[in-house]
């Protein structure tokens, strides 16, 4: 499917106008992620001492009861209870296997990517008429917020009229700058880099009433495609 030129998706001529800075934009996209993968491993740490803490504690308590009992014989009893105690900590509070990691990180980079989405067309969509229908809403999608944000349109939509959209990019800006390795691992590797742009789009859509899943892929580097798939309201 085929685009007009877009229009600007702002009023040029406010000279109050913020627009926005696509060098910090780039920046953040290649820095959000390794950050969210430390803020769930450090929350996953700290969880993790927390529960250790209480645990001994407890059992801290226990041996304490059993020494004012026992006499001279508590203090052992004591020792027993705080290591029994530790162990299980350590078996409750155990790591995020690989897994869990992937759907916090996920779930946090979707999240911030949500709520950028939202403050975007609150903000750049204001001066428009309002749209007709949900195609409308996704050609602008594809045509103003996608050059406003990534600085190219989508190269590719297709629909088959019944709520799913599929949009492609073929030098999708986030992993232009992404080297291939030997290895076939690049990919791989790329696709964590695609959740909080879902978030974008998911946040852009619910500010323009469309409640959607949105998620993305990539086959081969720089591209990326993007499947929109509409939530009906309930009657």
């Amino acid at each position: 499917m085929s685009f007009d030129q877009p229009l600007p998706p702002f009023n040029a001529s406010d000279p109050t106008a913020t627009f926005l800075n696509s060098s910090c934009l780039d920046l953040l996209l290649i820095e959000i992620v390794p950050m969210a993968y430390r803020l769930v491993n450090e929350l996953d740490d700290a969880a993790e001492v927390a529960a250790a803490d209480r645990s001994t504690a407890a059992g801290a308590g226990t041996g304490t009861g059993t020494a004012s009992k026992q006499g001279a014989g508590g203090d052992a009893a004591s020792l027993s209870t705080t290591a029994t105690a530790t162990a299980t900590a350590t078996a409750t509070g155990r790591k995020l296997d690989d897994e869990e990691e992937r759907d916090a990180v996920f779930y946090r980079l979707e999240t911030l990517g949500y709520r950028v989405g939202l403050g975007l067309v609150e903000r750049f969509s204001r001066d428009r008429p309002r749209f007709n229908d949900t195609l409308d809403v996704i050609k602008f999608l594809c045509k103003d917020l996608w050059t406003l944000v990534f600085r190219k349109q989508i190269d590719n939509l297709k629909t088959n009229h019944r709520g799913v959209y599929v949009l492609t990019d073929n030098l999708f800006r986030p992993l232009s700058r992404m080297s291939t390795d030997a290895g076939g691992q690049a990919v791989v590797r790329a696709q964590p880099f695609l959740w909080f742009p879902c978030g974008i789009v998911k946040g852009a859509l619910a500010a323009l009433g469309i409640n959607a899943t949105v998620q993305a892929e990539s086959s081969e580097l720089p591209g990326a495609v993007f499947q929109i798939k509409t939530i009906p309201a309930k009657s």
